[in-house]
């Protein structure tokens, strides 16, 4: 497909992100500022969240969040095209990472892993064909658990991104088995690819560890002000040992006087790497 000649396309995670359900206060102006940025016709919106669809129209409702044009979900493992609020999952998704698993299936994997005492499944409705998650205790011993389930996948050839991250309001971590192919990062990736967009008309916003693969790519990324310290600082090691530092910039504030929480630091990120959207957001500044 051709490159989107005039188009951006703004891809940002939900919860803690856009969503200001995090212990930061939010800057005030920063939702009716992105819902305008958005709702322009050079802008190609894209959710990229941990959440299933269920919970990600939960989010849009309650939020009063802008609809947007694309969804990847479940951790990366879904992608859903939204016209006229009417969701169609892309297969050709599907088709890609499928063969990472080697003929396994959510099911299939969890008779190789759950016996692991470190792990608790997560609810169904947390699962899905290509999506394996377990609620992780805090205090466990995360290196080695992560080391004995990758040897159980590698003796079946199973090709597995394990995806790991913190639900501070519940005080638990969260543990993702998905295909090698179906990270956030790829799943961005193959959304650039299919719609014809460059790295340089794409920006992605994250602020947790499961944005890490995205937040430390060559993708242009920001990492909204709320994020935790050691999210800044996995990520900034990680971009400076994978040479992709230019590719990642740490919302600070200050931005069209907003804090750089949430929507705000997205808008500051695309600010940074798109300039001439300033235009676009300083016309909403009256």
């Amino acid at each position: 497909m051709a490159v989107m000649t005039g188009k951006i396309l703004i891809c940002t995670d939900l919860d803690r992100t856009l969503l200001p359900n995090g212990s930061a206060p939010e800057s005030i102006r920063a939702r009716p500022f992105f819902s305008a940025l958005v709702a322009r016709p050079e802008v190609v919106l894209a959710y990229v969240s941990g959440r299933h669809k269920a919970l990600v129209e939960q989010a849009i409702a309650e939020y009063s969040l802008p609809q947007p044009d694309f969804v990847i979900g479940d951790v990366g493992t879904s992608i859903y095209q939204i016209t006229a609020e009417v969701w169609r999952e892309w297969p050709q998704w599907e088709h890609e990472i499928a063969p990472d698993w080697a003929g396994f299936e959510q099911a299939d994997l969890h008779e190789l892993l759950g016996a692991l005492p470190e792990l608790t499944l997560q609810e169904s409705a947390k699962q899905n064909r290509f999506k394996l998650s377990y609620y992780v205790p805090l205090a466990c011993d995360l290196e080695h658990l992560l080391a004995a389930m990758r040897r159980l996948l590698a003796l079946h050839s199973v090709r597995a991104e394990l995806v790991y991250s913190v639900d501070e309001p519940l005080h638990i971590g969260l543990l993702d088995v998905l295909p090698a192919r179906a990270t956030k990062y790829h799943a961005v990736e193959f959304l650039m690819r299919t719609l014809g967009f460059s790295i340089a008309n794409t920006v992605f916003a994250g602020d947790s560890g499961n944005d890490l693969p995205v937040l430390t790519s060559p993708i242009q990324s920001v990492l909204v002000a709320n994020a935790n310290s050691d999210v800044r600082r996995q990520a900034s090691q990680l971009a400076r040992t994978q040479a992709t530092e230019a590719a990642l910039y740490l919302a600070r504030g200050d931005f069209l006087g907003m804090n750089g929480n949430y929507s705000a630091g997205i808008l500051e990120g695309v600010a940074y790497y798109l300039p001439h959207t300033k235009i676009w957001m300083q016309s909403n500044d009256t």
